[in-house]
């Protein structure tokens, strides 16, 4: 939920939500369209031609591998995406508790050496 509420690439997003979209429409479309193959190659093969039923049932194997690549390759580029967001956008804070034993010149030190590593930080 925070690369969707991160400043970032807008494009990335409209990506995501579009692919999201094509696929809540999509596969209820395959699943109908594959059973509706399915069932006619049944008939096919039980009254009439048995090429027309060969023919249906390579339909829905060419239908469902166009699916699966689809939703594969979709998937895939999305997860790409948000572990090149998480590699980049890591942000890492040490925060030292002060102690009684160190002296305050030396807690000093220890703040500025992890103020230096300021690219990329998250409060730990």
């Amino acid at each position: 939920l925070q690369w969707l509420r991160n400043p970032g690439p807008q494009h990335e997003k409209r990506t995501l939500f579009g692919d999201m979209v094509c696929f809540l429409f999509i596969t209820p479309l395959a699943t109908i369209s594959g059973w509706l193959c399915l069932r006619g190659a049944v008939d096919h093969l039980h009254f009439s031609s048995r090429l027309e039923a060969v023919g249906l049932i390579a339909l829905t194997v060419a239908l469902f591998t166009i699916y699966l690549f689809w939703t594969l390759v979709s998937f895939r580029y999305h997860c790409r995406l948000y572990n090149e967001w998480r590699r980049t956008n890591q942000r890492v804070i040490l925060l030292i508790p002060k102690s009684a034993s160190l002296p305050s010149n030396q807690q000093s030190l220890l703040g500025l050496q992890s103020l230096k590593r300021n690219s990329k930080e998250t409060i730990v």
